[in-house]
């Protein structure tokens, strides 16, 4: 892992259940004692696992990083719909629970039916209490004052499911998809695909493109000051923007790069990370001539 500065980078944090990715980005504000901090897609509050921070400079990366496949582990509880699709709800629909050898058998043909019509290229319904905006209202803020709104079917891509453990009501599956996929909605629709009702109980994301929950550090580990005095080390973005090509500058293409010049291309790609003592200096694209147009431009910033 090439190093980063201390005052910019990333970090893998596994966040805890009833914490919003909100939450956690105040967390991270307070041990990095800067507010230049966001985050690379949104975690469920009742959910755990993978959130991925970015800190200083490299908040202007985030367009860039690589966040795909998510995968999840997940609970499915069969026998009741929930306003939320999660357990933090009310439930609002009952039915039998399917037969124990659909949920119990790794290979049974009805529960992989059922699974093959949520994988692939597919379209779901959002859950109602979701992020989705109604009329320029986050569907949430409606449902939180009783109003049910139709939301539109969105694409989603789900790569797989996989049979990890069940007892007589509940599946656990981890699930590989792309961004934008609500588990919620695909335990509700299996629900429904076998002939019952279910809902997410448990929620972890365990990896987030390159970025994996096994290199996170705990929320406890978060004190205020913990990031900037080195006590948490942030991680370099590098290792998150997938295939980009990487080029060392030397003196002169590192003037180059403060004047706003093109450098010349010495690698091949499309798009580049320069680099500039271990810590990547700017992200660039080709352009006609083997040359690389700065794009965005990290050296001398304020982190």
């Amino acid at each position: 892992m090439i190093g980063a500065p201390a005052h910019s980078g990333v970090l893998y944090v596994d966040k805890p259940a009833g914490r919003s990715s909100h939450d956690m980005v105040g967390v991270v504000r307070r041990a990095a004692r800067t507010r230049r901090v966001g985050h690379a897609g949104t975690l469920d509050p009742f959910a755990t696992g993978l959130l991925v921070i970015a800190v200083g400079t490299a908040t202007r990366l985030l367009p860039y990083i690589v966040g795909e496949p998510k995968v999840y582990d997940a609970t499915i509880q069969f026998g009741a719909d929930t306003n939320t699709d999660d357990g933090t709800g009310i439930v609002v629909r009952e039915a039998p629970v399917p037969d124990a050898a659909v949920l119990a058998d790794p290979v049974h043909a009805v529960r992989l039916a059922a699974e093959a019509i949520l994988t692939g290229h597919i379209t779901q319904i959002p859950p109602q209490y979701s992020a989705k905006h109604v009329d320029g209202v986050r569907a949430y803020d409606l449902a939180r004052r009783g109003e049910v709104v139709d939301l539109a079917p969105v694409p989603v891509h789900v790569r797989g499911w996989e049979w990890r453990g069940a007892s007589e009501s509940t599946l656990d599956v981890r699930i590989t998809c792309g961004g934008g996929t609500y588990i919620r909605a695909l335990a509700r629709d299996l629900g429904r695909a076998l002939g019952s009702a279910a809902h997410c109980s448990v929620l972890r994301r365990v990896q987030s493109g390159p970025a994996s929950v096994d290199h996170a550090v705990s929320f406890d580990a978060l004190a205020p000051g913990s990031v900037i005095d080195g006590e948490v080390p942030l991680r370099s973005p590098l290792e998150l923007l997938g295939d980009m090509a990487t080029q060392i500058l030397d003196e002169e293409g590192l003037v180059a790069l403060r004047f706003g010049r093109t450098l010349e291309a010495t690698v091949p790609g499309a798009q580049v990370a320069l680099l500039h003592e271990g810590a990547i200096a700017a992200l660039g694209v080709r352009t006609a001539g083997d040359r690389w147009q700065p794009r965005v431009v990290l050296i001398g910033a304020n982190g």
